[in-house]
């Protein structure tokens, strides 16, 4: 048995195969696809990446029937994860190494094909030079046969160990003293006035009202936040700030949640008054679904560990709530909304731990600071 496996993987095919996923898990940071049914190919996938998906095929093709058919199949598993990860475009990188056919023109708008036969190809393949121009520096090694195995392999180990250690990290449940803090300042802004028969006063003083926040009462964009209209409004935002709060505050740190509740609930305010007019609007819902906003974008990226949460529990109450919210009277549904984007593109600007770069925070406070420029230009310029 030992004899076999020495054998396959002195395979020069097979040490090829070996030194490219050692490539795109180590240096890349390339995820493994776990795939039903789906034998001699290895799926990889790295959202940053230009190429989201990676496959590299060690099966024999011989002919054009056999080359078509592999691209029909990679099709329908790309549509499956389409599915899975709420995407609608996935560039695809697939690497054949055992294609005994020209490829032609076999590039899709999605699924780009490269042959390669040996690891001398690679410095030639435009393809590889142009999205991944360290490949060729990267694979090469002076380490043969068990010994080159053994390092890849090790590798390999190594670097799941630490993502685990990463993810670990991600998920330890942390005390969510901000959430709590939060719901403290709603309870309190509802007891007072209430224990002191001025609720009256606090609405006139606190409340979003349009013709006082153009004349100068910029505060109320945030203290409108803070109050409720009623013991079941109260209760309700609380219990929702409890759920979602606690999970988001662990996820992506204190200081990162507090920004996300600070920014969605100012652009859930400012969306509300848009189309507001001069009623007046309380409440704490346009930040917490900013909080809905930024899950579904952390989630996005850590979707190995959420998917089934995001499609079956998050994105649906999003969708209730506003459906709810345009069809029964006295729901600020627009300050819903103006949260909801808020939370996503703030999220976007601040970054989620080990999965942000650069390139997508500086979008996202672009993106963050135009919405905002929108808002307070619709609310007090016209």
């Amino acid at each position: 048995m030992n004899s076999e496996i020495t054998e396959a993987m002195l395979d020069e095919k097979n040490v090829l195969a070996m030194k490219l996923i050692h490539y795109f898990i180590t240096e890349k940071n390339y995820n493994p696809i776990i795939l039903q049914g789906v034998d001699n190919e290895i799926w990889l996938e790295n959202m940053d990446e230009d190429y989201r998906v990676v496959r590299i095929v060690s099966n024999n093709i011989l002919n054009e029937e056999q080359l078509g058919f592999d691209i029909f199949k990679t099709k329908r598993i790309l549509k499956k994860i389409k599915s899975k990860t709420l995407s609608f475009k996935i560039n695809t990188l697939t690497i054949f190494l055992d294609l005994k056919v020209e490829l032609k023109e076999k590039t899709t708008k999605e699924i780009t094909c490269i042959k390669l036969d040996s690891e001398n190809d690679i410095k030639k393949n435009e393809v590889i030079k142009k999205s991944f121009p360290d490949m060729s520096k990267k694979l090469k090694t002076t380490k043969e046969g068990l010994e080159l195995f053994d390092k890849l392999t090790n590798d390999i180990n190594n670097h799941n160990i630490k993502d685990n250690l990463k993810m670990e990290e991600i998920f330890k449940k942390k005390y969510p003293v901000i959430t709590y803090t939060l719901i403290a300042i709603c309870v309190l802004m509802y007891l007072i006035p209430l224990l002191t028969n001025s609720s009256n006063s606090f609405l006139n003083m606190f409340a979003i009202y349009k013709p006082f926040i153009v004349k100068g009462e910029y505060y109320r964009i945030i203290t409108g936040t803070f109050l409720h209209a009623n013991i079941v409004h109260l209760l309700f935002n609380c219990y929702a700030l409890y759920i979602i709060g606690k999970e988001l505050e662990s996820y992506i740190g204190k200081f990162k949640y507090l920004m996300v509740y600070i920014f969605s609930a100012i652009t859930g305010s400012l969306m509300s008054l848009i189309f507001l007019g001069n009623g007046v609007s309380v409440g704490a819902s346009g930040a917490i679904f900013g909080l809905m906003g930024s899950l579904v974008y952390f989630g996005i990226h850590y979707r190995v560990y959420l998917e089934s949460v995001l499609k079956t529990q998050i994105i649906p109450l999003i969708f209730f709530n506003l459906m709810l919210g345009f069809l029964i009277t006295g729901i600020d549904n627009f300050a819903h909304i103006g949260g909801l984007i808020g939370g996503y593109l703030s999220t976007m600007a601040l970054g989620v731990k080990y999965k942000e770069t650069n390139f997508e925070k500086v979008n996202g406070y672009i993106l963050s600071l135009i919405y905002l420029a929108f808002l307070v230009y619709m609310v007090f310029y016209i």
